[in-house]
């Protein structure tokens, strides 16, 4: 949106419920009156709800389920960010888009956001969910200084972060505390997934997927990829997802407001890794740790090469790495892969 609609919105936000008149505008801004009508038919044309009264001035009274930088900005609590945001109705994958814009020189914390995409993609090539308007599809420009062996664990430290904020959603929501009572808190019910799965009592709720440019054993840069199931009705999703996907809104019973979910979740991403690049994956461990309830059980490891193991699960190592106790007593780690339950021998 050009940048006479944005001073016009900001205007309107400051004056809250008080009428905003044309003419304050126009000499504020030094425009004329019927360029500040041309701004706010602009407004009204993007879903913005603004009422004229007949010499009383413009009022906001509503803005619409959009995920434009002008609704994620306002109020966001970052340093760095989300700061630079290039907002997309529709692309094949916010992951490209943001390869393209670090290879093109974006500033670390540059973020990509997009109602929908067509050519959504998770982990091992799979396909990600992305129908438009419902979620939140976001990628993010990072340049760590980083060794590529450090690389993988920033996908364990963003899962907390996206853990972190969908179990505050959980627990500020009075009516579904009241329904978990007696049961777990509702943060308990949150849970990660390794390396990359946030899951609400066992559904999968959000995914990352994590690609990066290297220079010799350096990280260039990483893209930070984070899709999260918000609004939309489970019962919509393709088969091969309906059993085991779930969404924000299909737990609390209610919308979510996805503008205000996005500003949490940079919020809290920049704080966690900040952590990460300055203390490593370790700072992080006992906050993962906190939300992995893997341990112990029998699970089977598919490798990005294709090979499989199966084995106990021993915990995870301070690089983020999962340790696996074979049945001969062994053990092995893993940085990649996809995990799964396993059957307990007979």
């Amino acid at each position: 949106m050009s940048a006479g609609p944005v001073r016009v919105l900001g205007a309107l936000r400051r004056a809250g419920d008080r009428p905003c008149s044309g003419e304050a505008l126009s000499q504020e801004y030094g425009i004329s009156r019927a360029q500040v009508w041309k701004d706010v038919e602009t407004l009204r044309a993007r879903g913005y709800r603004i009422e004229a009264e007949p010499g009383g001035g413009y009022r906001l009274r509503g803005a619409p389920d959009r995920l434009y930088p002008e609704e994620i900005l306002h109020g966001l609590d970052t340093r760095w960010l989300a700061r630079a945001l290039h907002y997309f109705d529709e692309t094949d994958s916010t992951n490209r888009v943001a390869q393209d814009l670090a290879r093109e020189g974006a500033a670390h914390g540059t973020a990509v956001v997009a109602e929908g995409q067509t050519a959504g993609r998770g982990r091992l090539g799979r396909r990600f969910h992305s129908p438009p308007y419902q979620n939140l599809y976001t990628s993010i420009v990072l340049r760590p200084e980083l060794s590529l062996p450090d690389a993988p664990a920033w996908t364990l430290a963003s899962a907390v972060a996206v853990a972190d904020t969908v179990a505050e959603m959980l627990s500020d929501d009075a009516s579904f505390a009241q329904r978990a009572e007696g049961e777990r808190r509702p943060e308990d019910l949150v849970e990660i997934k390794w390396p990359n799965d946030v899951l609400i009592d066992g559904r999968k709720v959000s995914g990352i997927l994590l690609e990066l440019a290297a220079e010799a054993t350096r990280v260039a840069f990483l893209v930070l990829g984070i899709g999260v199931n918000l609004n939309v009705d489970p019962a919509t999703f393709p088969e091969e997802f309906r059993a085991g996907a779930t969404s924000l809104a299909a737990q609390l019973g209610a919308p979510i407001d996805r503008a205000a979910f996005a500003r949490a979740l940079y919020a809290r991403l920049e704080r966690v890794l900040d952590a990460c690049a300055a203390t490593g994956f370790r700072g992080i461990l006992p906050r993962f740790e906190a939300r992995f309830r893997m341990r112990g059980r029998r699970v089977r490891v598919r490798e990005v090469g294709g090979g499989e193991q199966e084995g106990w699960v021993h915990g995870i190592d301070d690089d983020g790495a999962l340790r696996l106790s074979l049945a001969g007593g062994a053990q092995m780690r893993f940085l990649a892969g996809d995990v799964s339950l396993a059957k307990e021998p007979a």
